[in-house]
């Protein structure tokens, strides 16, 4: 074997020749103008399905992407085989800023935050009034992170033929949360459905909820027969419902416009990616209040300057205590 000295000649030197030339290195990114925009309806292993002009095309994300993922709601640009035909596959090449986006973690120690759904208006916390019994504590949850994430919340309680909504109401009547109460008969009748759909007319909706709650039951009515999920029962023993739903789906609103994202069931809401201090922003009448209080006050401490704020007036005493529930429920388990 031959080998080059220290001061070898470059003639010396062979270079195996590339029979598909050379390419330059570059870190300039192709713009892809010519990108055509879609929305993300599902994820799956890899393969995300979107709606483009009107027809579902199957893609994957370009490498250029990097690790940036595109999860349901993203608004995607598209390039390649964009027909939607069996077997094609398109690229997606860019994802456009996001306006809102729902996120949670596995539970309160866990620093890696799951986005489950961009671009929602609207988040639905679906509960069941029995049969599982309401979970306040979960409820609390997902209302911060709707807060946080710039969702506006919709309470939707279920099997209303099994208990009354009245304590669960009076739970969260300060709040001011648009709510609905509808059971199975109705839904079936049609008479609960046309009540939900109201709220969610023109908007992207998430459902989320323990499962059991009749969360998949409720989306089916809202949507077009051959679009329905599979949905499950309750587990008679341990009161848990069985996962049906096994990944998030956006799904078009039957007989109006808008969409509904039925989400798999959870167990628990994480909020490790949740700054306490945002959630203020959601009580426009106490966050003026909150000029006088120390820095980085917790809202729940002696010198806390929201108990002169409500004393004087400003506000309902109620909301006060909202707020530091669902302040406190950033700290505690869902089961506490």
């Amino acid at each position: 074997m031959r080998r080059y000295g220290k001061h070898t000649n470059e003639d010396d030197i062979r270079i195996r020749p590339d029979r598909r030339g050379s390419r330059p290195r570059t870190n300039i990114r192709p713009k892809h103008e010519n990108a055509v925009e879609g929305m993300v309806l599902t994820v799956d292993r890899g393969r995300l399905t979107c709606l483009v002009d009107g027809r579902t095309v199957v893609a994957m994300k370009a490498r250029e992407l990097g690790r940036k993922a595109a999860v349901v709601g993203d608004r995607v640009a598209l390039v390649g085989d964009l027909s939607g035909r069996k077997g094609t596959l398109a690229r997606i090449v860019r994802i456009e800023e996001r306006t809102s986006v729902l996120r949670r973690t596995a539970d309160d120690d866990d620093p890696y935050e799951r986005v489950v759904v961009a671009n929602a208006d609207q988040l639905a916390i679906v509960t069941a009034l029995a049969d599982p019994e309401p979970r306040p504590r979960l409820i609390d949850r997902c209302l911060v992170a709707a807060y946080d994430g710039g969702l506006d919340p919709l309470l939707v309680m279920t099997k209303s033929d099994l208990a009354p909504p009245d304590k669960l109401l009076e739970l969260y009547g300060a709040l001011d949360i648009p709510h609905v109460v509808v059971n199975r008969e109705e839904l079936e009748k049609g008479d609960a459905a046309d009540r939900v759909r109201a709220h969610l007319e023109g908007r992207i909706t998430a459902f989320v909820g323990h499962s059991g709650v009749g969360k998949t039951t409720l989306v089916n009515a809202l949507v077009a027969e051959e679009r329905r999920r599979e949905t499950g029962r309750v587990n008679a023993v341990t009161g848990r419902g069985r996962h049906t739903t096994t990944s998030a789906l956006a799904l078009p609103l039957k007989g109006a416009s808008g969409w509904v994202v039925d989400t798999p069931g959870v167990r628990s809401f994480g909020l490790a990616h949740v700054d306490p201090s945002r959630v203020i922003h959601a009580f426009p009448d106490l966050e003026p209040g909150t000029e006088g209080c120390p820095r980085a006050c917790s809202h729940d401490e002696p010198d806390c300057a929201l108990d002169e704020w409500v004393a004087e007036g400003h506000a309902d005493p109620a909301r006060l205590h909202s707020l530091r529930r669902l302040l406190a429920s950033r700290e505690r388990k869902e089961g506490d």
